[in-house]
Order: structure tokens, then sequence, then C-alpha cells
């Protein structure tokens, strides 16, 4: 299994918008978010995911929140903001230009 730190640049930014973009989940729910919607491919590991929700929230993006887990556990549950969502946006948009990009270049080689 690769590594968070495999992921392109800024893609951990983008994984987690787009969990958050769902429902708000605490830091453990979104990494299994992540790895199971990925079939196991991406494990994030918590010394990449919390200072990315760290980064997130600084920038404004994403808001916290404590409250109860499912197995009745505080923890601290993140939801997207407003500039967040306009964010998650111009992050796909960027991902769909730089995924082509990179298909033409595989295609062409």
């Amino acid at each position: 299994m690769p590594p968070s730190s495999d992921l392109l640049q800024g893609t951990l930014d983008l994984l987690i918008l787009r969990s958050l973009a769902l429902e708000p989940m605490h830091g453990w729910g979104i990494a299994q978010r992540i790895q199971q919607i990925s079939r196991d491919v991406l494990q994030i590991g918590q010394g990449s995911l919390y200072p990315a929700l760290h980064r997130l929230e600084y920038r404004g993006w994403i808001q916290a929140e404590w409250g109860e887990s499912e197995n009745n556990r505080r923890a601290k549950f993140y939801s997207l903001t407003k500039s967040g969502k306009k964010q998650l946006e111009a992050e796909l948009e960027n991902w769909e230009r730089l995924s082509s990009a990179i298909a033409l270049v595989l295609k062409g080689a």
C-alpha cells in the first residue's frame, strides 16, 4: 500500500475536502472513508492527516466542532465551510485538468 507521501502534492487536501462534502466527520472517519472508497489503495496516516486538517482549518476551508463519535468517544468533527465548498470546486477543476494532461502525456509517450 502506498503511503500518503506518495500522493501528488495537494491531493490529500482535495481528498479531505471531497470526503467532507458528504457529511461532517472526525479525523479517523475521514481516513477510513478515503481508504474504503479507494479500495484500500490509499491509506492516510495520522502524521499526514492531522497537519492537513489543521492547514485546511487555518485557511478557513473547514471548521471543527467537538462531538461524540459512534463509539461514544469525544472527537473533533470537521465540516466544509462556504469557502471550503468553493475551494473544493476549484480543486476538482484543477485535478481534472491535471489528470487529463497526464493522460495525454502517457498516451503520447
